[in-house]
């Protein structure tokens, strides 16, 4: 049984930092690439982040380039997401992926 567990989201004010986890389980999580997705509210799904198999590769959507890094350890089945210099759009409920599965999100908000 596939399972994606995030965690990490909170409450930050804009300019702050946040790391989110994603631990997998139920499949072999270094045979597949991951991504970050974000559904803010009333707004559709998007992607965010991308990182490959063995974590030598990543892509970013234009609107976290040089603010978000997302990383993973396979030997721990876990991924990250590094976000700096928050936004309040970046308030959004997060999610991570693989190419089959979508697992529960943790909820990201910037305020002041």
């Amino acid at each position: 049984d596939v399972q994606l567990q995030a965690s990490g989201g909170g409450f930050v004010q804009p300019g702050g930092s946040l790391r989110l986890s994603c631990v997998g389980s139920g499949f072999t999580f270094g045979n597949y690439i991951m991504s970050w997705h974000r559904q803010a509210p009333g707004k559709e799904l998007e992607w965010v982040a991308g990182i490959s198999e063995g974590g030598s590769e990543t892509r970013y959507a234009d609107f976290v380039k040089g603010r978000f890094t997302m990383s993973r350890d396979n030997a721990k089945n876990t991924l990250y997401l590094q976000m700096n210099s928050l936004e309040i759009d970046d308030t959004a409920v997060y999610y991570c992926s693989t190419s089959e599965a979508r697992g529960q999100g943790t909820l990201v908000t910037v305020s002041s």
